[in-house]
């Protein structure tokens, strides 16, 4: 068992990864070869960066000492690490150099093309400077890895990290971490080779053994290691050379840990619980593996407990595609460990996806005002079928944009419902801030049909990954069976689609318009679509008018899916009296979280400025001063409930 002393355990950070950081761009089409792979799906990777990232989500808190380049990609990887919760200030801009890419296909279960792009990047140029005393003193823990032992600047940095970190207290983890080829053994088209006997390595890594107090790797790894090539003979090398706990990765036979002498039995270990899946990809599994064991590790628990997350940590990598997005959450792991999967491949799990993904989202939105003018048929009714109005649409939708953005003035919790077809120009002028939503549903469909095109999938891929789609279905429980079923069919696709694509989604209902609302209709709408194995991200609802109503919405979201963002209340062209009343019945709600109110606070400027009665300035005066008296509402509403 790990022990951490009191001194240790006040420190800010749990632990410091140090080495590689590469943007990741994984094919998506699988079983084929990489010459034949037409798009690729792009993460943060590189086995310290993943760790960082691994960690994070089970509850560690972690930092990454690297360097990234000073374009695009580095402060992509800076940007999605501060999003995971990792600490950044160990990241070292390198302006001369580009960041790192790896580059890999899925060919079969046993063969995975990968190629590294590592000519003079900027993590390969880490050097002492970048190492700070003070900051490597933070840490209870460092990860050092065996790629960056590779060359004479990048190993003297990880020495020097190790030289504070022990005089300090702090424990040593050692990744072996080898591949071949990044230690000139191999050409470029191997970099998916494991292992390669090396004198030469061998004798540099088993200089570093003696200051580590965890050692892991897998079997080749340990084989490296040593410069033995029997496996027990390997480890009893290394247990020569260091008093580290050792922990043998072993693939899908799981792991076994060694505390203390090593016996000529090789079984003679601390073995977790492994877990049978599908492989469906083998990378980032170690980093997966190493992620858990250290969530154990630095807190305490036995070495059994440690291994055990470890292997289910493991087992979610490879049967997803990707490495450090696939890495469980704390509580996507305690959900899996209790309960289990009837799934052989992981990904195939819809409970368990679920939680991976409602934990995973890429910011928290606590609440949303949200100016809508994602309208397109009544704008088109507006212009009376006019060619030149219906050309001045876009122009007004970018009008809007700069009343809501007077109104948030930089603050958060902002956002906005804008449409494809007329709300291009107000897309790409719109603060990149703001949460943004973009409708599919054809105006008015009831059944409901997509815009445009019936097939999501091809329509969605197109969109920022950060846009939420949002469907609206007029959907009342007392409907009849077909029409309900239809509904539901399509809804569902629009769920499925957006899980694919990893985009969120909001399900918009309206019951009022097609049957009566009372307090029962919507709990009652909301259980339904549940059944159907809807989870979306957001609910967008009208108001309703009592409390009891909203404690009836609360109880159904909360027993079926407690991981809703939540619930925003759309306006129906109420005026501003009545969405006082239903603002004011909301806020007893838990789950709604806020606004999303459109022709309330444009139709006057719409119909004024298309009959070209105001300017631009006047518009967006008038819809800011709508808006604005929402905000308030709404915020005043928080401050009254309160106190």
């Amino acid at each position: 068992m790990s022990q951490i002393n009191g001194t240790q355990a006040d420190k800010p950070l749990d632990l410091i990864t140090i080495g590689r950081a590469s943007v990741d761009l994984y094919g998506q089409q699988i079983g084929t070869r990489l010459e034949d792979v037409a798009s690729f799906a792009k993460s943060v990777g590189g086995c310290p960066t993943n760790i960082s990232v691994g960690t994070a989500r089970l509850g560690l808190k972690s930092a990454l000492l690297t360097r990234v380049g000073k374009e695009q990609m580095g402060r992509f990887i800076r940007e999605q690490l501060e999003r995971e919760g990792v600490e950044t200030k160990g990241i070292v801009t390198d302006p001369e150099r580009l960041t790192a890419l790896a580059i890999l296909a899925v060919e079969n279960e046993h063969s995975f093309p990968l190629l590294f792009y590592r000519d003079n990047c900027a993590d390969s140029a880490l050097c002492e400077d970048d190492v700070s005393e003070e900051f490597i003193r933070s840490a209870r823990a460092i990860l050092v890895t065996g790629t960056h032992f590779a060359k004479p600047h990048t190993d003297a940095a990880q020495r020097k990290a190790i030289r504070i970190a022990k005089a300090s207290g702090a424990k040593v983890v050692f990744d072996i971490d080898y591949r071949p080829n990044l230690w000139g053994l191999a050409g470029h088209d191997a970099g998916d080779n494991r292992y390669i006997a090396s004198e030469k390595v061998s004798a540099h890594l088993k200089t570093v053994l003696a200051d580590c107090d965890l050692i892991v790797g897998t079997e080749e790894e340990v084989l490296i290691a040593s410069g033995d090539s029997d496996l027990l003979a390997a480890l009893k090398t290394i247990r020569a050379n260091s008093r580290a706990t050792i922990v043998l990765k072993r693939g899908p036979m799981g792991c076994i840990v060694y505390d203390g002498p090593i016996s000529d039995n090789l079984e003679d270990g601390i073995v977790g619980k492994g877990f049978p899946i599908e492989v469906y990809n083998v990378l980032g599994a170690g980093d997966a593996f190493m992620s858990g064991f250290l969530r154990g590790w630095l807190k305490g628990e036995p070495h059994a407990t440690s291994a055990t997350w470890a292997n289910a940590c493991g087992a979610f990598a490879v049967s997803r595609l990707l490495c450090a997005p696939e890495i469980p959450t704390w509580t996507e792991l305690q959900f899996f460990l209790e309960n289990g999967s009837k799934e052989k491949a992981l990904r195939k799990d819809e409970a368990i996806n679920h939680i991976h993904w409602a934990t995973t989202r890429r910011r928290d939105i606590p609440q949303l005002m949200a100016l809508a003018i994602d309208h397109r048929s009544q704008l088109e009714d507006l212009a009376g079928g006019d060619a030149g109005l219906l050309a001045r649409i876009p122009a007004f939708k970018v009008l809007a944009v700069k009343a809501a953005e007077r109104i948030a003035n930089g603050r958060p919790g902002f956002g906005m419902l804008i449409d494809d077809k007329y709300g291009r120009d107000a897309l790409y002028a719109v603060n990149k801030n703001f949460w943004i939503g973009k409708p599919i549903e054809l105006p008015g469909s009831r059944p409901l049909q997509f815009e445009f095109s019936q097939d999501l999938g091809s329509r969605l891929i197109d969109w920022p990954v950060d846009h939420c789609i949002k469907v609206l279905s007029f959907f009342h429980p007392d409907d009849p069976a077909e029409m309900k079923a239809t509904q539901i069919a399509k809804l569902r696709s629009a769920f499925e689609a957006a899980r694919k694509v990893g985009r969120e989604i909001l399900i918009e209902i309206i019951a009022g318009k097609h049957g009566t609302l009372d307090d029962n209709t919507i709990p009652r709408a909301l259980s339904e679509l549940y059944d159907a194995g809807l989870k979306p991200d957001w609910w967008k609802l009208e108001p309703q008018a009592s409390r009891a109503a909203w404690a009836a919405i609360d109880a159904v979201i909360e027993k079926r899916d407690p991981l809703c963002r939540g619930v925003v209340l759309l306006g129906l062209e109420a005026p501003y009296e009545a969405l006082k009343e239903g603002f004011a019945a909301a806020r007893t709600s838990k789950t709604v979280k806020g606004f999303a109110v459109g022709r309330t606070i444009f139709a006057e400027a719409s119909k004024a400025w298309l009959a070209g009665e105001i300017d631009d300035e006047q518009a967006i005066a008038d819809m800011a001063g709508r808006f604005e008296a929402l905000v308030n509402l709404w915020l005043g509403l928080a401050e009254t409930k309160a106190a």
